[in-house]
């Protein structure tokens, strides 16, 4: 089995936040979100994982190539490293690890975290993981049959067709058939939106007669900005918590200080007449006193003082001294 994950975006919605490092590099409860991710995948399929190929922008650099090859290497697998260069679309991105694209695999978009527990149809020809919502108007969804066979993709429909909304993980059991249908997408052009989209190939496996059944995941978290990352991280801590996973370091210096379950607190970091929590990450090195912080997420290496944050996000070696609240500074920022 091969994981696929295109992640070449750096993630403008997430800014100042991913003006120093990728979106999918941010961590949650203490974990980059491509890594939780990753993982997760493989915790779903429970099957060995031969390579894990992630398409990136050449600008992101080699220490981030190595982090993602080290994913890889934890799961046992070869790490691959493809670039895409132009944001030409989700058809584009996956046809940049062409090379890769070969037996059963699952594509996976790194701007997403799941929770999920099923068997994996393996005779199926393909595997679109969804998530039923609310506001199906607002995503693209899928049209089932009587037989619990995906006929349609539907892109944001008017009127009500499904309530099962598409979250980017796909399962191929032969992705090589993927692979010439998104060819063709490419030589003939075929573009909406201004890109060469995944959907574009997929439908056309489906006029071929290939079965595609739904897989519902039962947590479905998004990483697309400030607001929802945040959400997300409170999320996975609560669930990480209830999994019985121990989040808070030994070696978690405190004076007059309260934590209130579940938090992640990393390595090295100092809490001084200080209460964090609930649903707060503290990256490694990060000192905090005369504050209170709940609902928040802050990266490694941080200070701060005189502080009531809740719906927080600060970046990593940020320094931040004051009576705001509800606040978004990126690495190295000082507000003082």
């Amino acid at each position: 089995m091969k994981i696929i994950v295109p992640m070449a975006g750096r993630g403008s919605r997430l800014r100042p936040h991913t003006l120093t490092i990728p979106k999918p590099l941010i961590p949650i409860a203490g974990k980059p979100i491509v890594h939780r991710l990753v993982e997760d995948i493989a915790g779903v399929l429970q099957q060995d994982i031969e390579e894990v190929a992630f398409i990136i922008h050449e600008s992101f650099g080699k220490k981030v190539e190595e982090e993602l090859i080290a994913i890889a290497t934890k799961l046992g697998a070869k790490g691959t490293i493809y670039y895409q260069n132009e944001a030409l679309g989700t058809g584009h991105a996956i046809m940049c690890a062409k090379d890769s694209l070969s037996g059963p695999a699952v594509i996976a978009y790194a701007d997403t975290l799941i929770r999920a527990d099923f068997d994996l149809d393996q005779e199926a020809d393909s595997v679109i993981w969804v998530k039923q919502v609310d506001q199906p108007e607002a995503f693209g969804v899928v049209k089932l049959n009587a037989a619990n066979e995906i006929v349609e993709l539907v892109e944001k429909p008017a009127e009500f067709v499904s309530d099962l909304a598409v979250i980017g993980i796909y399962y191929f059991k032969d992705i090589a058939v993927l692979k010439n249908e998104l060819q063709l997408v490419l030589d003939n052009n075929i573009i909406h939106g201004g890109e060469y989209q995944i959907n574009d190939g997929i439908k056309q496996m489906m006029a071929k007669g290939m079965k595609f059944v739904p897989g519902k995941v039962a947590e479905w978290m998004d990483c697309g900005n400030k607001n929802v990352t945040v959400e997300t991280n409170s999320r996975m801590l609560g669930f990480l918590h209830n999994d019985g996973e121990h989040l808070v370091d030994y070696d978690v210096k405190q004076e007059n200080s309260t934590i209130i379950a579940p938090c992640y607190i990393g390595k090295n970091v100092v809490l001084i007449n200080a209460t964090v929590g609930p649903n707060v990450s503290l990256g490694d090195g990060c000192h905090v006193q005369n504050s209170t912080i709940k609902n928040s997420l802050i990266q490694t290496h941080s200070h701060v003082k005189n502080a009531n944050l809740d719906n927080a996000m600060i970046g990593n070696h940020a320094s931040f001294d004051g009576n705001f609240t509800n606040i978004s500074i990126g690495d190295y920022s000082v507000l003082e």
